[in-house]
């Protein structure tokens, strides 16, 4: 489930092989061959970049959505969407790395981690360089400019930069 998805057909085949095979060494041969196959389709490319071209594909539309707004002369909405996209492609590339998202509360319940302590964490887990540290961290300050009312800190140029830089980086950085 972790590596394909809980939905995939490798997922599929397991549950299927443990609910038709009612003894553990009956279905083990079985699941090792869904095992084996996932490992090759793994180290053949295709798990990994049908799932990343999702991701892309997804993130592209918005970017593309942003550059456009910011065109128009609506860098506002362009700096919140693209560093909106940018928090989603941190948190996708924390479930990647195996980084938690949340942060547990006082009272037992869990908030969603910061996208500065993600960006920190990602980092230092070597899931980007340090350079790719530093322009995520401009990105989001010029995000949090756009999303509290900071309009004249900014212009439209600096956020037509932030959308090629933030679609550059998930290039580099797919989740």
């Amino acid at each position: 489930h972790r590596i394909s998805g809980t939905n995939s057909t490798y997922a599929g085949e397991v549950e299927r092989l443990l609910k038709t095979l009612n003894h553990l060494h009956m279905h083990t041969t079985s699941i090792m061959g869904v095992v084996k196959a996932l490992r090759d389709d793994l180290k053949g490319g295709y798990i990994h970049s049908l799932v990343e071209l999702v991701h892309s594909d997804v993130f592209a539309d918005f970017l593309e959505m942003a550059q456009h707004l910011c065109e128009a002369a609506y860098k506002d909405a362009a700096a919140v969407i693209a560093g909106s996209t940018l928090e989603s492609q941190l948190r996708g590339l924390c479930n990647k790395a195996s980084i938690p998202v949340e942060v547990p509360k006082a009272d037992g319940s869990a908030a969603p981690k910061k996208a500065d302590a993600m960006n920190s964490e990602l980092a230092a887990a070597g899931a980007y360089s340090k350079l790719d540290q530093k322009s995520v961290t401009a990105w989001l300050d010029l995000r949090n400019k756009a999303a509290h009312g900071k309009y004249a800190e900014y212009a439209q140029e600096q956020v037509l930069v932030m959308v090629a830089g933030i679609r550059d980086f998930i290039v580099r950085n797919p989740a």
